[in-house]
């Protein structure tokens, strides 16, 4: 089971840029496919982008041509680096691992404990 701390949120101006942090524990980090989620307040639980062991990589199209997610295997650490960030953008995220089924992320593992985004107009 992997276990995740995510870190590296904030609260930034509309324009701005931050890079989120998920640190992940157990040796299996390598050859799982890991997500961001976030989640606004009053709104479900929606996946940002995933990236596949083999760093293969997919966005929703909120993010797409804005965060760029990497993932270093050698420190277990996966990152989403956001840029020119929407006060749309404001929640709190998560990373995940899981696998991908079918061209979809599915998550099999427990949530971190997420990170909050603030981004203020």
């Amino acid at each position: 089971q992997v276990q995740l701390v995510e870190s590296g949120g904030g609260l930034v101006q509309a324009g701005g840029s931050l890079r989120l942090s998920c640190a992940a524990s157990g040796s299996i980090f390598s050859i799982n496919a890991m997500g961001w989620y976030r989640q606004a307040p009053g709104k479900q639980r929606e996946l940002v982008a995933f990236i596949t062991g083999g760093a293969n990589t997919k966005y929703a199209s909120s993010a797409k041509g804005r965060f760029t997610i990497s993932r270093d295997n050698a420190n277990n650490t996966l990152y989403l680096q956001m840029n020119s960030l929407k006060p749309e953008d404001t929640a709190v995220y998560y990373c995940a691992s899981g696998r991908v089924v079918g061209g979809a992320f599915l998550r099999t593992g427990y949530w971190g404990q997420g990170t909050q985004v603030t981004v203020s107009s």
